[in-house]
C-alpha cells in the first residue's frame, strides 16, 4: 500500500473563494468531514474478494490514506473595512430595491387575481340586479366560471412557456442586448397584461352563461395574455436579481443587500396579494371586475418609472481604506496560485 502525504495548506486553498468575505480563510469542517467520510466509502465498496476470501486491492487500485486534494480556487479580497449600514443606501440601491418590491409585488398580487378571476362565474344579466348595466369600457363584471380542471390546464401552459423561454429564449437574449436593457423593455409587458386580463370576460362564449367560457377564441385568448406575462418574469425576474446584487456599494455589504432586498420582495408579496384579493371582491360587489387589475397595472407604471432611475452597478461603488491593498494582494495571490489576471 503507498502512502501520500497531503500538505494541509493546499486543501484550505479552496476555502479563501467563499461567498462571505469574512469566512473566506476559515476551514469548512463540513466539507472536510464529508470528504473524508466519502473516501471511507469508496475504499469499502473497490475492494473485492480474492480466492482466499480476503479483501485486497491492485497495484492500479492502491489510494492514498488522505482524498487528494482539490484544485485551488480563486483567492478573494480581505478588505479589512467594512462599510457602515448608514452607507449602505446609496441612490442607486434604494431605486434598484423600490422597482424590485413594486415588480414582485405586482406579480405575486396577479396571479393571485388571476386564480380568482378564472374561478368567477360568467357574467349572467338573468341574475343580475335590474339597476346594474354593463357601460363599455370599464363597467362590466364576471370571470371565466372555469373549474378546477381547466384553470389547471391554464396553469399548465404558462409553466411550460415559461421552462422554454427560459432555458432558450433569454440567454440569447440577455447576451445581445444587456441585463439593464433587456429588464427596462420588458417590465412593459405587465401593465399591458394588467389592463387586457378583465376584458376576457367579455370575450364571446360556445356556451351560455351561467356556464364557463369556452371556444376558440377564449383558448386563444388566454395563452396570448399567459405568454405576455410569461415572457416579461422570464427576462425581467433574473434581470432584476442580477441589479440587486450589482447594486452593493461594496463587496462587505453583499449579504446585507441581499438580506434588505429579500425582505421588501417578501414585504410586498405579503401585502400586495392581501390589497389586492380585497380590492378584487370590492370591483365584483360594484359591477367593475377590472378595479383591482387596472390598479395593479398602475403599480407595474410605478416599477418602469423608478427603472429609469436604476442603474448596474459593479458592486463596488464606494472605496474604503485599505481596498486597494487587499485587491493586489489578492491579485499576487492569484497569480501564484497560476490565475491569470
Amino acid at each position: 500500500m503507498r502512502y501520500v502525504k497531503l500538505d494541509s495548506n493546499v486543501g484550505r486553498r479552496a476555502d479563501f473563494a467563499k461567498t462571505h468575505e469574512s469566512f473566506a480563510y476559515k476551514t469548512d469542517y463540513g466539507r472536510e468531514v464529508t470528504s473524508r467520510i466519502s473516501f471511507v466509502i469508496n475504499r469499502i465498496f473497490r475492494k473485492r474478494p480474492t480466492s482466499s476470501g480476503r479483501q485486497s486491492l491492485t497495484d492500479d487500485e492502491e489510494q492514498p490514506l488522505l482524498p487528494p486534494s482539490k484544485p485551488p480556487k480563486r483567492v478573494a479580497p480581505r478588505y479589512k473595512n467594512k462599510l457602515p449600514f448608514r452607507k449602505i443606501f446609496t441612490y442607486n440601491v434604494i431605486s434598484t430595491l423600490i422597482a424590485h418590491a413594486l415588480l414582485t409585488g405586482s406579480n405575486g398580487t396577479f396571479n393571485n387575481m388571476w386564480y380568482s378571476f378564472l374561478s368567477t362565474p360568467a357574467f349572467n344579466p338573468a341574475k343580475t340586479s335590474p339597476d346594474y348595466s354593463p357601460h363599455l369600457p370599464l363597467v362590466f363584471t364576471g370571470g371565466l366560471g372555469l373549474p378546477p380542471r381547466s384553470v389547471g390546464f391554464a396553469m399548465a401552459i404558462l409553466g411550460s412557456i415559461g421552462i422554454t423561454l427560459q432555458l432558450f429564449v433569454y440567454p440569447l437574449v440577455n447576451a445581445r442586448i444587456g441585463t439593464i436593457r433587456s429588464w427596462r423593455i420588458f417590465l412593459y409587458c405587465f401593465p399591458i397584461v394588467y389592463i387586457c386580463a378583465p376584458f376576457l370576460s367579455l370575450i364571446p362564449s360556445t356556451t351560455p352563461p351561467p356556464s364557463e367560457k369556452t371556444g376558440p377564441l377564449i383558448w386563444t385568448a388566454i395563452p396570448a395574455l399567459l405568454l405576455l406575462h410569461v415572457i416579461g418574469k422570464t427576462f425581467a425576474g433574473p434581470a432584476t436579481t442580477i441589479l440587486v446584487n450589482n447594486c452593493s456599494p461594496h463587496p462587505t455589504v453583499l449579504g446585507t443587500i441581499h438580506g434588505i432586498g429579500q425582505t421588501a420582495s417578501s414585504a410586498a408579496k405579503t401585502i400586495g396579494p392581501a390589497f389586492g384579493g380585497w380590492l378584487y371582491g370590492y370591483g365584483l360587489s360594484h359591477g367593475v371586475v377590472g378595479t383591482s387589475f387596472w390598479v395593479l397595472a398602475c403599480v407595474a407604471l410605478g416599477s418602469i418609472v423608478a427603472s429609469n432611475w436604476v442603474r448596474e452597478g459593479d458592486g463596488h461603488e464606494i472605496r474604503l481604506e485599505g481596498d486597494d491593498e487587499a485587491e493586489e494582494g489578492a491579485e499576487v495571490a492569484n497569480r501564484a496560485l497560476g490565475f491569470s489576471t
